[in-house]
């Protein structure tokens, strides 16, 4: 008998062992279109019933995680007909989309595609009629309409942006120094790159340089040794400007796989007032959270608040395995009423405060167009919030969605002083990158505070500029003030900043400057000999540290030509070309649209992601506005 029950045992642990591993398998795949076998980006791929998804890359890929072989996955996409497929053993679902109208002309039968598309996106209908007797309960001091009538957007543009004024040459005799904040925010490009799509230039202060480098991945080295991050340098010639060379720095931060990340406590701070109801609003951001949400493990936690007029709790403090009940609850959201962008920050960080994890990720997400109005409104006010507010260990991701009324001056000023970043999500595929690929980078800080200072020179170097980064230059006694709030680096991510140095014997205008009269500055007998043309100097801190960490990392007058230079150098560099042409630079001396693109093209590399293919498609499409 014992024996019998021994048997029974082990095949019941057998099968419950092959149950176990038939959950949550992963399978990938690639979306073309039928007609001539090219990627399909944007395609919603939904697990039939559920209101679990993802999207498609830039490259057609997907991967989304399956629990049977029973399940069907829905791939839809505005312009494509519909089809369901049964997953069945497969880990590889290629798949190729007909376009509607194609086959045959049924008009019902393409309406009915439409009709499911819509049914992926999991959203309420916003064009429902006003029911004040339906509302959401909600922990707080106001309830939210569920339901809210839709409202006219501007037909005026309102977006605000502070002002840029682009950083000089400074003679490096007289101010050798140069210091300031790291900045991984990508904002500006996705921003930027929606005007250009819509066949308008963006303003010129909408146009941050170093956004727009830092966007993109580099093939840096991953660190090794006791520092959380690699240092790369390089120095070439300047494409717009062949007597002048341009410097390129570049720091990795270490990829920690997303299984070892710590827990995160999440906040998701959402602005359902009546200025987020529009398509590239509100429901694409509830697109963009349900991809967040797909992230999310047993351990992480997820709160929903939500704002308009008044602050509400719409969801306390989930685990990241309930993903329906927390997709149930954001999808039930509708816009409607004025903002009270203050009262939402607080009840957000108390409601964080309250779940705080020691040792954990402790984030509030905010996602909004900006546009507050109520209370603590004004850029000081909140900037004296959440400045308060970071000191407990809970920082702040700002998310950007939304145009017309859109406030990029106040998004960039909370995500600053709230130790965290920014980004703009302009469509589903930004929100994918933003919140998926990048997922560690985005919410796992591995360094704070970090500072970069640099000292050139003077017997090699002429004069200097640094490129972009206009709103984090510190003072040079910064650097050594542990106390003066810097930048953060994310797991995985990369910072590039660019130099251009006029070298020493090079006729410019933008050098030339009279001898002083009262004083006269020695330059060392050894500058003269050494090979060093500038020191890079880091300083940063542990993301529970105090005291800061110095690293530095000469760079030697070794400049090799343009040509020869490597792929990152080329790209950062057209990168930087075309933000200075979108500003019409001063300092953008030769450079035209033309030269960039064949920069840029000598420079796409691999490109996985399709990222930079899509940059050089921005610049050839530019390049045929301009010529109109």
């Amino acid at each position: 008998m014992q024996k019998k029950i021994t048997i029974l045992t082990g095949l019941l642990l057998m099968i419950l062992q092959v149950a176990a591993q038939s959950q949550h398998r992963a399978v990938t795949g690639r979306v073309t279109h039928a007609d001539h076998g090219t990627a399909l980006s944007g395609v919603k791929v939904t697990i039939k019933g559920t209101q679990r998804g993802t999207v498609t890359g830039h490259n057609g890929k997907y991967r989304i995680y399956v629990s049977s072989n029973s399940t069907e996955l829905i791939f839809a996409h505005p312009q494509m007909k519909l089809r369901t497929i049964t997953v069945g053993k497969r880990t590889i679902v290629d798949i190729a989309l007909k376009p509607l109208g194609s086959a045959t002309d049924d008009k019902i039968e393409e309406k009915r595609d439409e009709i499911a598309y819509e049914e992926t996106e999991h959203i309420i209908p916003s064009q429902q009629p006003l029911n004040r007797s339906r509302k959401m309960k909600v922990r707080g001091s106001a309830s939210i309409p569920r339901y809210a009538t839709r409202e006219q957007q501007p037909d005026y543009n309102t977006e605000g942006y502070d002002r840029i004024y682009e950083n000089t040459f400074l003679r490096a005799i007289k101010e050798p120094l140069s210091t300031f904040s790291i900045d991984v925010d990508a904002a500006s490009y996705s921003n930027v790159r929606r005007f250009l799509s819509q066949g308008q230039q963006p303003p010129k202060d909408a146009v941050r340089i170093e956004e727009m480098v830092n966007y993109f991945h580099y093939d840096y080295p991953q660190p090794k040794g006791e520092h959380p991050f690699s240092i790369t340098t390089e120095i070439s010639s300047a494409p717009w400007n062949d007597q002048h060379r341009l410097v390129h720095i570049g720091l990795q931060g270490k990829k920690i796989a997303t299984e070892k990340l710590p827990a995160s406590n999440l906040v998701f701070l959402i602005d359902v007032s009546g200025s987020m109801n529009a398509a590239n609003k509100l429901l694409l951001l509830k697109s963009a959270f349900t991809l967040l949400v797909e992230e999310l493990r047993p351990e992480d936690h997820v709160a929903l608040v939500v704002y308009a007029g008044a602050a509400g709790l719409v969801l306390p403090a989930t685990p990241g395995n309930q993903k329906e009940k927390i997709l149930t609850a954001l999808n039930r959201l509708q816009a409607g009423g004025s903002t009270a962008g203050g009262a939402g920050l607080e009840l957000a960080y108390k409601v964080a405060g309250e779940h705080f994890v020691n040792g954990g990720n402790n984030r509030v997400i905010l996602a909004t167009d900006g546009d507050f109005n109520i209370g603590a409104s004004s850029n000081a006010a909140m900037e004296r919030l959440i400045s308060e507010k970071r000191k407990s260990g809970i920082s702040l991701t700002a998310l950007g969605f939304g145009m017309g009324n859109y406030q990029d001056s106040k998004m960039e000023i909370l995500a600053d002083k709230g130790d965290g970043n920014y980004a703009y999500i302009d469509n589903i595929l930004e929100a994918k990158k933003v919140l998926v690929s990048e997922f560690g980078g985005t919410l796992f800080t591995i360094a704070k505070d970090v500072k970069l200072q640099v000292e050139f020179n003077p017997a090699k170097v002429q004069a200097y500029r640094l490129i972009g980064y206009e709103n984090r230059v510190l003072k040079n006694e910064d650097f050594n003030n542990d106390k003066k709030d810097a930048g953060e680096l994310g797991s995985g991510h990369t910072v590039t900043a660019l130099y251009e140095i006029i070298p020493v014997g090079v006729e410019s205008k933008f050098a030339q400057v009279d001898d002083l009269k009262y004083q006269h500055t020695n330059i060392l007998k050894q500058s003269y000999t050494s090979k060093e043309l500038m020191a890079v100097k880091f300083r940063y801190k542990k993301p529970e540290g105090g005291a800061s960490r110095l690293m530095v990392h000469p760079l030697h007058d070794t400049a090799v030509s343009l040509t020869k230079s490597s792929k990152d150098f080329r790209w950062s560099a057209a990168v930087a070309g075309f933000g200075m042409l979108l500003r019409d630079s001063e300092f953008k001396g030769t450079l035209t649209l033309a030269q960039v693109l064949t920069l840029a093209e000598s420079a796409q590399g691999k490109d996985e992601e399709g990222y930079r293919s899509e940059f050089i498609r921005l610049l050839k499409s530019q390049e045929l506005l301009v010529k109109k």
